[in-house]
């Protein structure tokens, strides 16, 4: 580990969702109406709960901010993230709502053919609990963020990071929840669309395997005050814009087991680079292979990820 990466000892400060996700593979084509066969997996989920978790197995300290409800999962599910090294204290146990709840269908593939998610829990993180937690803010190095938030939560989040001088990264979340990001722009350190996403951010909609499109959509971000815009494209890799540079990273091919959590994977390999000043080529190769060995993964998070395994799996 170099100099830089021993003096990253500041905790994250990662606000948004958490989640049980439910996921299926069929076995064949799907078939409306009827009963599908399928492999069904379950695993904890959630975009803020998934990057915190990655970015503890790397070794990053991490508090989490997210709301569980008073029922079997939620407990489960916070002994679980705790037990992966992320800090929990502060996550609300809600009596009124149920743990948010993800679920998804995937083809014989691995490919998402739709999806459904109830995140009413969200309404927990609002204000107030914000303003409760606000120590957490003066403690952090950086803040990540979902777009699964209320938009007047992600206003309190960016005003309490510019009091306390914190960069902000985020995560559109999907194509609806997006636009929550538009007025935020000019404060995001790094944002890390899908095609989609980007898309609905830039107003040019494009196909994923159009890099030069998504290379533009990055640069566009750029141009509306984003530090770091990192598009990710699936299996046609990813594109990044600062500033100063911009350029693609192409996917490493592989056999998918399940698509779900290798966006926050990701995500977090990103945010890792950018608390040890890892520059964004390096850091956007590291979040590629961390994308990849999750879609091995018949989970949302690979239990043994680790910096050396990232940089294995560029070497091979």
């Amino acid at each position: 580990m170099s100099a830089a990466q021993e003096t990253a000892v500041k905790p994250v400060l990662v606000i948004g969702a958490s989640g049980v996700d439910v996921v299926s593979r069929l076995q064949g084509e799907l078939r409306f109406q009827t009963s599908n066969p399928a492999h069904i997996r379950t695993s904890f989920g959630g975009v803020a709960r998934n990057v915190a978790e990655n970015l503890a197995r790397l070794g990053q300290p991490v508090f989490l901010l997210s709301a569980v409800g008073k029922d079997r999962q939620g407990a489960d599910l916070l002994e679980y993230t705790k037990s992966a090294g992320v800090d929990v204290s502060g996550v609300y146990t809600s009596p009124t709502y149920p743990t948010g709840f993800y679920m998804g269908a995937l083809d014989h593939n691995g490919h998402r053919q739709f999806a459904f998610d109830d995140m009413r829990i969200m309404q927990e993180l609002n204000e107030a609990y914000l303003l409760y937690h606000e120590d957490l803010f003066e403690q952090a190095s950086l803040v990540f963020v979902d777009a699964n938030l209320a938009p007047a939560s992600l206003a309190k989040i960016f005003a309490l990071a510019q009091t306390y001088r914190l960069p902000v990264c985020a995560d559109p979340t999907s194509r609806a929840l997006a636009p929550r990001l538009q007025p935020h722009l000019r404060h995001i350190q790094l944002i890390t669309p899908n095609g989609i996403e980007a898309g609905v951010l830039t107003g040019e909609a494009f196909h994923a395997s159009e890099r030069e499109a998504a290379l533009e959509a990055a640069r566009r971000l750029v141009g509306s005050g984003v530090k770091m815009a990192v598009v990710t494209l699936a299996e046609f890799g990813v594109c990044y814009a600062t500033a100063e540079t911009n350029g693609h990273i192409p996917a490493i091919h592989t056999n998918v087991a399940d698509p779900v959590g290798a966006g926050d994977a990701l995500t977090a390999a990103l945010l890792f680079g950018i608390l040890n000043q890892v520059d964004i080529d390096e850091s956007a190769r590291l979040g590629v292979s961390a994308a990849t060995l999750t879609l091995r993964h018949p989970g949302t998070v690979l239990p043994d990820l680790t910096l050396e395994r990232l940089y294995e799996e560029l070497s091979l």
